[in-house]
């Protein structure tokens, strides 16, 4: 059994260890981790709860296939659940997340789901849904993504763009295609558009086109299959 040193989370793949070592070792995620600790010792609420921080981190490193990449975590009671765009079942799905499924409906033909609740793409798909911020405060976007949020999950995509081969990247508008940046091109591949939410959904980029339209998720697919890989089923159910 492999043990997972104490000093950092204790729910993570043990994949990630090597990384989770290399990053707590540094000043900026003690400070960041004293950050947290003041802000809940205070009584300010933090969301996601603390043991959905390092979720994302539960799927092995080897294992991926797709990172897709948020920005923060919803900021409202019980929405959070520490996989990017995703939320509980029992939550209204927000709008970012309804225009997703219009896309998939339109790209790929699926029906709409009810609910948010992506789980079934990141234990079965093996898609990494990573926000570039881990928490937020309560009510307060970006609250915490300049804490050290922001130099931690950059470390955590060159990692994937090192340690894994022939996996594809999403990236969903401007700041996301910004972290994508540095990604090795002969290695993995970087399918952008602009982000689902309303107000960029039909926004055509320099860089980019709308998300709506894009086909974003059969190019996905065409990606993996063109490296090798299984296709991801975006069936959310």
């Amino acid at each position: 059994m492999i043990t997972t040193p104490s000093n950092i989370p204790q729910n993570i793949h043990h994949t990630w260890i090597p990384f989770f070592e290399q990053e707590f070792s540094k000043p900026y995620i003690q400070n960041l981790m004293d950050f947290l600790a003041e802000q809940q010792a205070s009584g300010i609420t933090i969301y996601p709860p603390k043991h959905h921080w390092f979720r994302v981190f539960e799927k092995s490193l080897t294992d991926i296939k797709l990172t897709i990449i948020g920005q923060d975590p919803y900021f409202n009671d019980d929405q959070a659940m520490g996989l990017s765009f995703s939320v509980p079942k029992h939550q209204k799905v927000p709008p970012s997340l309804k225009n997703i499924y219009k896309e998939l409906n339109s790209d790929l033909g699926l029906s709409i789901p009810n609910h948010g609740d992506l789980t079934r793409w990141f234990d079965q798909e093996s898609i990494f849904l990573l926000n570039a911020s881990l928490t937020v405060e309560a009510g307060k976007a970006g609250s915490h993504l300049k804490q050290g949020w922001q130099q931690f999950t950059l470390a955590t995509i060159a990692h994937i763009n090192e340690h894994c081969n022939n996996s594809v990247f999403l990236a969903w508008g401007a700041f996301a295609h910004k972290c994508c940046s540095k990604i090795n091109l002969e290695k993995h591949d970087v399918i952008k558009t602009s982000h689902p939410s309303p107000l960029g959904a039909y926004k055509t980029m320099k860089t980019a086109p709308s998300f709506l339209e894009s086909k974003c998720f059969s190019k996905v697919n065409d990606c993996l299959k063109a490296k090798g890989r299984e296709v991801i089923n975006w069936e959310v159910d």
